[in-house]
């Protein structure tokens, strides 16, 4: 078996790298990577402080020699399979695709063909391998029964720019959800940090110690006798941030199978729609926008509560 090619990097600090912390300083030197990327490395063992692998968390000294190992992208092993794709943009840079409900972004146990990857390694070709061998050209996701807009990198140094913007907060994303419950207010931020529910392992949940912060912006566009169509923009993107948010506070998503209640409205998962996606172009920097309409499953539930249907939910 032929051993992966690795390219190494050598840096020796100076008085004005001290007290720095690891990540940013590996960020700063390499351009091209974004800082969850050189994180991922440490936690791999491919950093080294002195000989020594260290913590993303550590602070330099003067004369600290760093290391690193940049492996190169994994030939891609998944089945490229001539699915429907609703790409609503695509250039030589990027593809922006409308996700359908039911469909999963990227192959795992159980979902090895029919995905979103599949789809889009026959549609493209060529996509960015920063991800790997499963998820190339998957700068972010949403979950199999949500539907809405994701952008896609075709190469590399577009996927490094998405996922900067996507760290510094300026990638633009604006849900539609139904959720059970009448909101009193007419705007709000949920700020709650988010990790590993620890009661259940499979699900996250709003945690007192050792989660993520999160932000989650809503405002109210139509109520009924007992559910809520809400707007909502995330600040953050922790996993499954809008269903955990909309759990705490007392108004999970409708159909929501994980977070939601049993009794709920008849949608094949849960009433959560990314209707908006915004960022700067990684090539042009022009500033991009792309919307889509609430799906027809989520209409059809909009009519019939707005008819009174519903109401013994």
């Amino acid at each position: 078996m032929t051993e992966a090619k690795t390219t190494r990097y050598t840096w020796e600090t100076d008085v004005d790298d001290a007290g720095e912390r690891l990540d940013k300083f590996l960020a700063s030197q390499l351009r091209d990577v974004s800082r969850s990327q050189v994180q991922q490395w440490i936690k791999d063992e491919r950093v080294t402080v002195n000989g020594r692998p260290a913590k993303a968390s550590y602070r330099l000294s003067v004369e600290d020699v760093v290391e690193v190992e940049v492996p190169e992208a994994v030939p891609l092993e998944v089945v490229a399979e001539p699915l429907p794709l609703n790409v609503v943009y695509e250039d030589n840079d990027l593809l922006v695709v409308n996700k359908p409900r039911g469909m999963v972004v990227h192959p795992a146990p159980g979902h090895e063909t029919g995905t979103l990857v599949n789809g889009l390694l026959y549609h493209c070709r060529d996509l960015s391998g920063i991800n790997g061998v499963l998820r190339p050209g998957i700068v972010h996701r949403i979950d199999k029964d949500t539907s809405g807009l994701l952008v896609v990198a075709k190469h590399d140094r577009a996927h490094l720019s998405l996922a900067r913007q996507l760290e510094e907060h300026t990638v633009e994303r604006e849900y539609m959800a139904i959720v059970h419950g009448r909101l009193a207010v007419e705007a709000g931020t949920v700020d709650a940090p988010i990790g590993r529910d620890p009661n259940n392992r499979q699900r996250m949940a709003v945690v007192q110690k050792g989660g993520k912060r999160a932000v989650t912006h809503f405002v109210v566009q139509q109520r009924f006798s007992n559910f809520t169509l809400l707007q909502l923009r995330l600040e953050t993107g922790r996993t499954h941030q809008i269903r955990v948010h909309m759990k705490f506070i007392g108004h999970p998503v409708a159909g929501d199978p994980k977070y939601g209640p049993r009794r709920t409205l008849p949608i094949a998962g849960q009433a959560l729609h990314a209707a908006v996606l915004g960022f700067d172009h990684p090539r042009t920097g022009e500033r991009m926008r792309f919307e889509t309409p609430l799906p027809e499953d989520m209409q059809q539930l909009l009519r019939r509560l707005a008819a009174g249907a519903f109401e013994k939910l």
